[in-house]
Protein backbone atom coordinates (compact mmCIF):
# COMPACT_ATOMS: atom_id res chain seq x y z
CA UNK A 1 0.00 0.00 0.00
CA UNK A 2 1.10 3.51 -0.83
CA UNK A 3 -1.07 6.69 -0.67
CA UNK A 4 -0.96 10.55 -0.64
CA UNK A 5 -3.55 12.26 1.22
CA UNK A 6 -3.97 15.52 3.20
CA UNK A 7 -3.21 16.26 6.73
CA UNK A 8 -7.17 17.85 6.57
CA UNK A 9 -8.72 14.96 4.85
CA UNK A 10 -7.32 12.36 7.29
CA UNK A 11 -7.69 13.94 10.71
CA UNK A 12 -11.70 14.45 9.35
CA UNK A 13 -11.43 10.47 8.72
CA UNK A 14 -10.26 9.94 12.36
CA UNK A 15 -12.63 12.35 13.89
CA UNK A 16 -15.81 10.34 12.52
CA UNK A 17 -13.91 6.75 13.43
CA UNK A 18 -12.43 7.63 16.84
CA UNK A 19 -15.74 7.43 18.93
CA UNK A 20 -15.83 3.71 17.81
CA UNK A 21 -12.85 2.36 18.89
CA UNK A 22 -13.14 0.56 22.38
CA UNK A 23 -10.33 2.27 25.03
CA UNK A 24 -10.28 -1.59 26.54
CA UNK A 25 -10.87 -3.80 23.21
CA UNK A 26 -11.65 -7.49 24.13
CA UNK A 27 -9.50 -8.50 21.50
CA UNK A 28 -6.45 -6.50 20.34
CA UNK A 29 -7.04 -6.27 17.15
CA UNK A 30 -10.15 -3.95 17.93
CA UNK A 31 -7.64 -1.50 18.92
CA UNK A 32 -6.52 -0.92 15.54
CA UNK A 33 -8.37 0.69 12.76
CA UNK A 34 -8.30 -0.95 9.19
CA UNK A 35 -6.88 1.28 6.58
CA UNK A 36 -7.38 0.23 2.75
CA UNK A 37 -5.98 2.32 -0.06
CA UNK A 38 -7.90 1.71 -3.59
CA UNK A 39 -9.53 3.61 -6.29
CA UNK A 40 -8.53 6.87 -5.66
CA UNK A 41 -10.02 7.10 -1.85
CA UNK A 42 -8.61 6.03 1.48
CA UNK A 43 -11.07 3.88 3.48
CA UNK A 44 -10.80 3.65 7.41
CA UNK A 45 -12.68 1.04 9.56
CA UNK A 46 -13.51 0.96 12.85
CA UNK A 47 -15.50 -1.43 15.58
CA UNK A 48 -16.06 -2.95 18.64
CA UNK A 49 -18.02 -5.91 17.29
CA UNK A 50 -21.48 -4.13 18.51
CA UNK A 51 -20.79 -1.03 16.55
CA UNK A 52 -18.77 -0.26 13.49
CA UNK A 53 -17.78 2.20 11.13
CA UNK A 54 -16.37 3.02 7.95
CA UNK A 55 -14.89 6.38 6.38
CA UNK A 56 -13.26 7.23 3.11
CA UNK A 57 -11.91 10.25 2.11
CA UNK A 58 -9.96 11.19 -1.39
CA UNK A 59 -6.74 10.58 -1.84
CA UNK A 60 -3.54 9.92 -4.12
CA UNK A 61 -3.72 5.81 -4.17
CA UNK A 62 -0.12 4.92 -5.65
CA UNK A 63 -0.48 1.33 -5.01
CA UNK A 64 -3.26 -0.26 -3.50
CA UNK A 65 -3.12 -2.33 -0.34
CA UNK A 66 -4.06 -2.46 3.18
CA UNK A 67 -3.01 -3.05 7.21
CA UNK A 68 -4.54 -2.69 10.74
CA UNK A 69 -2.77 0.20 12.86
CA UNK A 70 -3.29 0.98 16.61
CA UNK A 71 -5.83 3.17 16.83
CA UNK A 72 -5.21 5.97 19.41
CA UNK A 73 -1.22 5.91 18.75
CA UNK A 74 -1.85 6.58 15.00
CA UNK A 75 -4.19 9.15 15.96
CA UNK A 76 -2.07 11.32 18.02
CA UNK A 77 0.59 11.10 15.85
CA UNK A 78 -1.72 12.18 12.69
CA UNK A 79 -3.11 15.31 14.97
CA UNK A 80 0.78 16.07 16.13
CA UNK A 81 1.96 16.45 12.49
CA UNK A 82 2.20 19.77 11.12
CA UNK A 83 2.91 19.00 6.88
CA UNK A 84 -0.10 19.76 4.54
CA UNK A 85 0.18 16.01 3.33
CA UNK A 86 1.42 12.55 4.39
CA UNK A 87 2.45 9.51 2.84
CA UNK A 88 1.22 6.06 4.67
CA UNK A 89 2.88 3.10 2.82
CA UNK A 90 3.41 -0.66 4.01
CA UNK A 91 6.97 -2.29 4.00
CA UNK A 92 5.28 -5.44 5.02
CA UNK A 93 1.32 -6.45 5.86
CA UNK A 94 2.28 -5.73 9.06
CA UNK A 95 4.97 -2.77 9.21
CA UNK A 96 3.59 1.01 8.12
CA UNK A 97 5.50 4.45 7.30
CA UNK A 98 4.44 7.40 7.66
CA UNK A 99 6.02 10.55 5.83
CA UNK A 100 5.55 14.01 6.37
CA UNK A 101 7.74 16.68 5.48
CA UNK A 102 10.67 16.00 7.14
CA UNK A 103 9.43 13.53 9.63
CA UNK A 104 9.51 9.74 9.32
CA UNK A 105 7.90 6.98 11.74
CA UNK A 106 7.25 3.39 11.28
CA UNK A 107 4.50 1.33 12.76
CA UNK A 108 3.53 -1.54 13.69
CA UNK A 109 0.34 -2.95 13.31
CA UNK A 110 -1.29 -6.46 11.76
CA UNK A 111 -2.20 -8.11 9.04
CA UNK A 112 -5.86 -6.75 7.70
CA UNK A 113 -6.66 -10.67 8.01
CA UNK A 114 -7.31 -10.35 11.50
CA UNK A 115 -9.78 -7.39 11.08
CA UNK A 116 -13.55 -8.57 11.65
CA UNK A 117 -15.24 -8.15 8.63
CA UNK A 118 -17.84 -5.82 8.44
CA UNK A 119 -21.76 -6.93 7.85
CA UNK A 120 -23.27 -7.27 4.33
CA UNK A 121 -26.20 -4.55 4.16
CA UNK A 122 -27.20 -5.77 0.40
CA UNK A 123 -30.40 -7.71 2.25
CA UNK A 124 -31.83 -5.10 4.02
CA UNK A 125 -35.36 -2.97 3.95
CA UNK A 126 -33.63 0.48 2.99
CA UNK A 127 -35.37 3.90 3.48
CA UNK A 128 -34.00 7.68 3.40
CA UNK A 129 -34.45 10.48 5.38
CA UNK A 130 -33.50 13.95 5.38
CA UNK A 131 -30.25 14.07 8.23
CA UNK A 132 -31.79 16.79 9.76
CA UNK A 133 -35.15 15.19 10.77
CA UNK A 134 -33.43 11.82 11.91
CA UNK A 135 -30.93 13.82 14.07
CA UNK A 136 -33.97 15.62 15.80
CA UNK A 137 -35.50 12.07 16.43
CA UNK A 138 -32.44 10.53 17.98
CA UNK A 139 -32.13 13.19 20.08
CA UNK A 140 -35.03 14.18 21.26
CA UNK A 141 -35.70 10.29 22.33
CA UNK A 142 -32.03 9.40 23.35
CA UNK A 143 -31.67 11.30 26.34
CA UNK A 144 -34.51 9.86 28.20
CA UNK A 145 -32.84 6.34 27.56
CA UNK A 146 -31.10 4.51 30.72
CA UNK A 147 -27.59 4.47 31.12
CA UNK A 148 -26.21 1.25 32.64
CA UNK A 149 -29.78 -0.51 33.35
CA UNK A 150 -29.48 -4.48 34.21
CA UNK A 151 -32.43 -4.56 31.85
CA UNK A 152 -29.85 -3.93 28.73
CA UNK A 153 -33.06 -3.32 26.44
CA UNK A 154 -33.22 -0.16 28.24
CA UNK A 155 -29.92 1.26 27.30
CA UNK A 156 -31.21 2.20 23.90
CA UNK A 157 -33.59 3.28 22.03
CA UNK A 158 -36.74 1.14 20.57
CA UNK A 159 -37.81 1.62 16.75
CA UNK A 160 -40.80 0.77 15.55
CA UNK A 161 -42.08 0.85 11.52
CA UNK A 162 -45.51 0.52 10.92
CA UNK A 163 -47.96 2.62 8.30
CA UNK A 164 -45.22 4.07 6.73
CA UNK A 165 -44.24 5.16 10.09
CA UNK A 166 -41.44 5.12 12.67
CA UNK A 167 -41.52 6.01 15.95
CA UNK A 168 -38.88 6.31 18.25
CA UNK A 169 -39.41 5.54 22.19
CA UNK A 170 -36.77 5.83 25.33
CA UNK A 171 -37.29 5.43 28.70
CA UNK A 172 -35.16 4.69 31.78
CA UNK A 173 -37.96 4.04 34.33
CA UNK A 174 -38.14 7.36 35.69
CA UNK A 175 -38.61 9.74 32.47
CA UNK A 176 -40.08 8.46 28.64
CA UNK A 177 -39.37 10.23 25.26
CA UNK A 178 -41.73 9.05 22.53
CA UNK A 179 -41.84 11.00 18.61
CA UNK A 180 -42.83 9.40 15.23
CA UNK A 181 -42.18 10.76 12.04
CA UNK A 182 -43.29 9.69 8.88
CA UNK A 183 -40.89 7.44 6.68
CA UNK A 184 -41.04 5.97 2.41
CA UNK A 185 -40.70 2.35 3.56
CA UNK A 186 -43.13 -0.91 1.49
CA UNK A 187 -46.69 -0.84 3.05
CA UNK A 188 -46.81 -4.33 4.23
CA UNK A 189 -42.82 -3.67 5.97
CA UNK A 190 -43.54 -3.88 9.82
CA UNK A 191 -40.90 -4.55 12.30
CA UNK A 192 -39.17 -2.95 15.39
CA UNK A 193 -35.24 -2.64 16.73
CA UNK A 194 -33.75 -1.80 19.96
CA UNK A 195 -30.61 0.57 19.17
CA UNK A 196 -27.66 0.68 21.50
CA UNK A 197 -26.99 4.20 23.23
CA UNK A 198 -23.74 3.99 21.89
CA UNK A 199 -24.94 3.62 17.72
CA UNK A 200 -27.35 6.28 18.65
CA UNK A 201 -24.80 8.71 20.12
CA UNK A 202 -22.57 7.79 17.23
CA UNK A 203 -25.54 8.26 14.68
CA UNK A 204 -25.97 11.97 16.12
CA UNK A 205 -22.07 12.63 15.62
CA UNK A 206 -22.38 12.00 11.75
CA UNK A 207 -25.81 13.36 10.74
CA UNK A 208 -24.38 16.32 8.69
CA UNK A 209 -27.35 18.56 7.74
CA UNK A 210 -25.41 19.25 4.54
CA UNK A 211 -25.85 15.91 3.70
CA UNK A 212 -29.30 15.90 1.26
CA UNK A 213 -30.30 12.53 2.61
CA UNK A 214 -29.52 9.87 5.20
CA UNK A 215 -29.96 6.49 4.49
CA UNK A 216 -31.48 3.61 6.47
CA UNK A 217 -31.43 -0.03 6.31
CA UNK A 218 -33.02 -2.87 8.51
CA UNK A 219 -32.16 -5.99 9.09
CA UNK A 220 -33.20 -8.58 11.50
CA UNK A 221 -30.26 -8.36 14.05
CA UNK A 222 -28.33 -4.56 12.48
CA UNK A 223 -29.09 -1.39 11.53
CA UNK A 224 -27.21 0.65 9.78
CA UNK A 225 -27.02 4.56 8.71
CA UNK A 226 -25.36 5.56 5.67
CA UNK A 227 -24.69 9.66 5.60
CA UNK A 228 -22.16 11.64 2.82
CA UNK A 229 -18.83 9.18 3.30
CA UNK A 230 -19.77 7.76 6.32
CA UNK A 231 -21.17 4.23 7.08
CA UNK A 232 -22.33 3.18 10.76
CA UNK A 233 -23.71 -0.65 10.84
CA UNK A 234 -24.58 -1.50 14.27
CA UNK A 235 -25.98 -5.20 16.02
CA UNK A 236 -29.12 -4.40 17.66
CA UNK A 237 -29.96 -5.29 21.75
CA UNK A 238 -31.68 -8.73 21.53
CA UNK A 239 -34.88 -9.05 24.31
CA UNK A 240 -38.51 -7.64 24.27
CA UNK A 241 -38.99 -3.56 24.93
CA UNK A 242 -41.38 -3.44 28.07
CA UNK A 243 -44.82 -1.95 26.92
CA UNK A 244 -44.89 1.62 27.94
CA UNK A 245 -48.29 2.50 26.39
CA UNK A 246 -49.98 1.80 30.35
CA UNK A 247 -47.45 4.77 31.40
CA UNK A 248 -48.23 7.36 29.16
CA UNK A 249 -51.34 9.63 30.71
CA UNK A 250 -53.96 10.53 28.19
CA UNK A 251 -54.22 14.27 27.15
CA UNK A 252 -56.59 16.25 29.02
CA UNK A 253 -58.91 18.80 27.14
CA UNK A 254 -57.62 21.47 29.26
CA UNK A 255 -53.93 21.28 30.04
CA UNK A 256 -51.64 23.55 32.38
CA UNK A 257 -49.78 26.04 29.43
CA UNK A 258 -46.32 26.59 31.09
CA UNK A 259 -43.61 29.29 29.32
CA UNK A 260 -40.93 26.95 29.15
CA UNK A 261 -37.64 29.00 29.52
CA UNK A 262 -39.44 30.77 32.37
CA UNK A 263 -39.77 27.06 33.77
CA UNK A 264 -36.43 25.92 33.18
CA UNK A 265 -34.63 29.31 34.45
CA UNK A 266 -36.96 29.09 37.68
CA UNK A 267 -36.03 25.11 38.14
CA UNK A 268 -32.58 25.90 37.88
CA UNK A 269 -32.33 28.57 40.50
CA UNK A 270 -34.76 26.11 43.25
CA UNK A 271 -32.37 23.03 42.17
CA UNK A 272 -29.33 24.45 44.00
CA UNK A 273 -31.42 23.73 47.24
CA UNK A 274 -31.68 20.11 46.48
CA UNK A 275 -29.19 17.72 47.71
CA UNK A 276 -29.07 13.87 46.78
CA UNK A 277 -30.75 13.06 50.03
CA UNK A 278 -33.41 15.60 48.76
CA UNK A 279 -33.14 15.44 45.13
CA UNK A 280 -36.72 16.67 44.34
CA UNK A 281 -38.37 20.53 43.83
CA UNK A 282 -42.47 20.78 45.08
CA UNK A 283 -44.91 22.37 42.03
CA UNK A 284 -47.36 23.61 44.21
CA UNK A 285 -50.71 24.83 41.87
CA UNK A 286 -53.11 27.44 42.63
CA UNK A 287 -55.65 29.67 41.56
CA UNK A 288 -53.01 31.57 38.99
CA UNK A 289 -49.85 30.65 40.30
CA UNK A 290 -47.27 27.49 40.48
CA UNK A 291 -45.09 28.02 43.30
CA UNK A 292 -41.91 25.95 43.14
CA UNK A 293 -39.95 24.91 46.18
CA UNK A 294 -36.69 23.25 47.58
CA UNK A 295 -35.51 22.87 50.90
CA UNK A 296 -32.37 21.36 52.62
CA UNK A 297 -31.10 21.04 55.98
CA UNK A 298 -27.58 21.22 54.69
CA UNK A 299 -28.09 24.36 52.42
CA UNK A 300 -31.15 26.34 52.54
CA UNK A 301 -34.62 26.45 50.71
CA UNK A 302 -35.35 28.06 47.60
CA UNK A 303 -38.93 29.29 46.44
CA UNK A 304 -40.10 30.79 43.42
CA UNK A 305 -43.27 31.45 41.51
CA UNK A 306 -44.73 32.08 37.78
CA UNK A 307 -48.40 32.93 36.36
CA UNK A 308 -49.87 29.95 35.09
CA UNK A 309 -53.39 29.01 33.79
CA UNK A 310 -54.38 27.11 36.43
CA UNK A 311 -58.02 27.28 37.77
CA UNK A 312 -58.53 23.74 39.92
CA UNK A 313 -58.30 23.54 43.92
CA UNK A 314 -54.47 23.26 45.27
CA UNK A 315 -52.19 20.39 43.76
CA UNK A 316 -48.80 19.64 44.90
CA UNK A 317 -46.55 16.88 43.03
CA UNK A 318 -42.88 16.45 43.27
CA UNK A 319 -40.32 16.42 40.54
CA UNK A 320 -36.52 15.67 40.10
CA UNK A 321 -35.27 18.90 38.73
CA UNK A 322 -32.34 17.61 36.14
CA UNK A 323 -35.17 15.29 34.84
CA UNK A 324 -37.68 17.90 34.33
CA UNK A 325 -35.49 20.39 32.85
CA UNK A 326 -33.99 17.59 30.25
CA UNK A 327 -37.56 17.55 29.08
CA UNK A 328 -37.83 21.13 28.55
CA UNK A 329 -34.98 21.15 26.66
CA UNK A 330 -35.86 19.05 24.61
CA UNK A 331 -39.20 20.03 24.02
CA UNK A 332 -40.03 22.96 21.32
CA UNK A 333 -42.10 26.19 21.14
CA UNK A 334 -42.64 29.01 23.56
CA UNK A 335 -44.92 27.07 25.11
CA UNK A 336 -45.33 23.57 26.51
CA UNK A 337 -48.79 21.65 27.67
CA UNK A 338 -48.63 20.08 30.93
CA UNK A 339 -51.08 16.96 32.19
CA UNK A 340 -51.42 15.82 35.93
CA UNK A 341 -53.61 14.29 37.78
CA UNK A 342 -52.30 13.49 41.40
CA UNK A 343 -49.73 13.89 43.20
CA UNK A 344 -48.79 10.03 42.33
CA UNK A 345 -49.22 9.20 38.90
CA UNK A 346 -47.33 10.03 35.70
CA UNK A 347 -47.41 13.86 34.04
CA UNK A 348 -47.34 14.46 30.27
CA UNK A 349 -46.30 17.00 28.70
CA UNK A 350 -46.44 17.76 24.91
CA UNK A 351 -46.06 20.32 22.59
CA UNK A 352 -47.08 21.52 18.62
CA UNK A 353 -44.33 18.27 17.61
CA UNK A 354 -45.64 14.93 17.27
CA UNK A 355 -43.31 14.10 20.72
CA UNK A 356 -44.71 13.61 24.31
CA UNK A 357 -42.45 13.12 27.15
CA UNK A 358 -43.82 11.52 30.60
CA UNK A 359 -41.90 12.18 33.71
CA UNK A 360 -42.44 10.01 37.09
CA UNK A 361 -43.40 11.92 39.89
CA UNK A 362 -41.19 11.65 43.21
CA UNK A 363 -42.44 11.36 46.65
CA UNK A 364 -43.77 14.29 48.51
CA UNK A 365 -41.38 15.14 51.59
CA UNK A 366 -43.67 16.70 54.52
Amino acid sequence: MKVIISKIALSALISKIQGVVPTKPSLPVLGNVLIEASADQLLISGTDLTVSMRAYAEAKVLEEGAITLPARRFFQLIRELTAPQMEIHCSTPEVAHINAGSSHFKIQGMHKSEFPQLPDLSEGITTTIPPALLKEMLTRSSFAAARDDERQVLNGIFLETRNHQVMFLATDGKRLAKLWTPVDLPSDYSSSFIIPLKAVEEMIKILDEKEPLARLVFMKDKISLEVGSITLISKLLSGQYPDVSRVIPEKSKEPITLHREELTSLLRQVSLFTTEDSASVRFSFVPGELHLSAMSGEIGEGKVSMPVNYGGSKLEIAFKPHYFIDVLRHSKDETIEFDITDPYNPALITDSSSALFVIMPMRLET
